[in-house]
C-alpha cells in the first residue's frame, strides 16, 4: 500500500506521478494523453497513481483563478450502434444536436470554445481521456448518466462540473434536467383517463439512461393509482427508430402466436422508438390508435410527421444546454457554490397517435408533480395479480378513440430467453 494522499493543499505534478509510479515523465504524459506505447501493466500503474494523488494534469485546479483557458467541454453519450442503424441513431444526434445549440448559444457573444468528446455506453469510462480534457478546459457538461457516480465525484474535485439529463438524485453536483417524472406521467394518466386505455405495454430505454428511469416510474404510479389499469407487458430499447420496429415485431409475434389481444396503448420512452412502432404496426395492418394507442417522449420534430402524428412529452432539450452552460459558467466564476438540481418543465403535445381526434395539436403545460417518498426508480415488476381477467372501468367518450378493445388480461408468458422482451 503506498503513501496516504499528500495534503490537499500541496499541487502534485508530473514529476511526483512519474517518481511515484517508477517511470519517466514522457511515460507519464503519454498516458495522461491516451497515446500509445505504454505497455498496459505500465499506464494501470500510473492511472493508480494519478488517482491516488489526485494529480490534475496542465494545471486545470489552478486555472479557475490564475489561467482561465475560456473553454469549457462537453461529454456525451454514444449508444451502442444496433445492426441496420444509422449514424444519426446511434450517435444520439437528435438530442445532442439540441444541447449543443443551447450551449452555443451561449457562449458565442463571450468569446468561450467548446470541446466535444463522446464516451461509448455501457463501457468503463475512458479515463485518460476524460483526464486530458478536465486539463483543457475550465468545466464539463457531462451527458445522461454516462459516467458513474464514483469517477463523476472525483472529476468534480478536479474540475467543475454540471451533468445534464442526468440522474436528479445525485449528490455533489449539479444537475440540469427536464421534469420527466411529471411529463410522462401526465402523459400516461392522459391515456387511462381521458380515453380509458388500461391494459399498456411499455417500450424502456437504456437501463444507463435517468430520464428512462424516470419514465418508467412515473407510469407505475399511474398504474398503481387507477386499479384495473395493467402493464400486460415490456420491451428493453435503445432509444432508436430500429429497437421501436423490433420491439413491434416481437409484440406481434407473442400476441399472435398466443391468439391474445394486443395492449390497448404502447408508451414508447422516446420519440424514435415510438416513430418505429407505429411505422411498423402499421406495416402489418394494425390501426393506430383504433387498435392500439401509441405515444413517445421528447418531441422530435419527426414525431409530428408520422401519420398518425405522435402524442408525446416536449422536454426543452435546447434549454437543457442552455441552463446547464450557465449554472457551469457560475461555478466556474465561483467553485464555492451549493450543487443543486434544476428540473426544467415539460409539456403534453397532444395529437391523434393517443386516439385524439384527427387534427389535433394541443401543448399543455405539465405542472411539476411531488413525488412521494420512497417512489422505485429501479426495474419495476408488474404485480402477479395483473395477468388475471379484469372488468375495464368505463371510459371517457373521446373521439376517434379506439373502437372494440377488450379489457382482458395480457398475453401469456413467452420464451424467457429473450432476455429483451418480458410479459406480464
Amino acid at each position: 500500500m503506498r503513501q496516504a494522499r499528500r495534503d490537499a493543499t500541496s499541487v502534485v505534478t508530473l514529476y511526483d506521478v512519474a517518481s511515484a509510479a517508477g517511470v519517466s515523465t514522457a511515460t507519464v504524459s503519454r498516458v495522461v494523453h491516451g497515446l500509445d506505447r505504454v505497455r498496459e501493466s505500465t499506464r494501470a500503474r500510473v492511472l493508480e497513481v494519478i488517482e491516488e494523488l489526485g494529480y490534475v494534469p496542465d494545471g486545470a485546479a489552478q486555472s479557475l483563478s490564475r489561467r482561465r483557458k475560456h473553454v469549457i467541454g462537453l461529454v456525451c453519450v454514444e449508444r451502442k450502434a444496433l445492426k441496420l442503424q444509422y449514424d444519426i441513431e446511434s450517435m444520439s444526434l437528435l438530442f445532442y444536436d439540441e444541447i449543443l445549440r443551447g450551449v452555443e448559444g451561449r457562449i458565442r457573444h463571450q468569446n468561450w470554445s467548446l470541446l466535444i468528446t463522446y464516451l461509448e455506453e455501457g463501457n468503463d469510462p475512458d479515463l485518460p481521456r476524460l483526464l486530458s480534457l478536465s486539463g483543457k478546459v475550465d468545466g464539463l457538461l457531462i451527458g445522461e448518466g454516462v459516467v458513474p457516480p464514483p469517477v463523476l465525484g472525483r472529476l468534480a474535485k478536479r474540475v467543475p462540473v454540471v451533468v445534464l439529463a442526468g440522474d436528479t438524485a445525485q449528490r455533489g453536483v449539479d444537475v440540469v434536467s427536464a421534469d420527466n417524472w411529471s411529463g410522462a406521467h401526465a402523459l400516461v394518466e392522459h391515456l387511462v383517463i381521458d380515453h380509458g386505455r388500461r391494459r399498456l405495454f411499455h417500450v424502456d430505454g437504456p437501463a444507463t439512461a435517468p430520464d428512462a428511469a424516470a419514465r418508467r416510474a412515473a407510469m407505475q404510479a399511474v398504474i398503481d393509482a387507477h386499479p384495473g389499469t395493467v402493464l400486460t407487458g415490456s420491451y428493453n430499447g435503445r432509444f432508436t427508430v430500429r429497437s421501436g420496429q423490433d420491439a413491434a415485431e416481437r409484440l406481434l409475434e407473442c400476441t399472435r402466436g398466443a391468439g391474445a389481444p394486443l395492449p390497448e396503448a404502447i408508451i414508447c420512452a422516446n420519440d424514435q422508438m415510438a416513430i418505429g412502432m407505429v411505422r411498423t404496426l402499421i406495416a402489418h395492418g394494425i390501426k393506430v390508435p383504433a387498435d392500439v394507442a401509441v405515444v413517445g417522449f421528447d418531441d422530435i420534430f419527426p414525431a409530428s410527421l408520422t401519420d398518425p402524428p405522435l402524442t408525446t412529452v416536449h422536454q426543452p432539450m435546447r434549454k437543457i444546454g442552455e441552463r446547464g452552460c450557465d449554472r457551469l459558467l457560475e461555478r466556474i466564476a465561483d467553485p464555492t457554490l451549493r450543487p443543486r438540481v434544476e428540473l426544467l418543465p415539460t409539456e403534453l403535445v397532444l395529437r391523434s397517435s393517443c386516439g385524439c381526434p384527427r387534427g389535433t395539436v394541443t401543448r399543455r403545460q405539465v405542472a411539476t408533480i411531488t413525488r412521494k417518498k420512497g417512489t422505485n426508480t429501479a426495474k419495476l415488476p408488474c404485480p402477479a395479480s395483473a395477468v388475471a381477467p379484469f372488468s375495464p372501468r368505463a371510459r371517457t367518450p373521446v373521439p376517434d378513440s379506439a373502437d372494440g378493445l377488450a379489457g382482458q388480461a395480457g398475453p401469456p408468458a413467452t420464451d424467457s430467453s429473450n432476455d429483451e422482451f418480458s410479459e406480464r
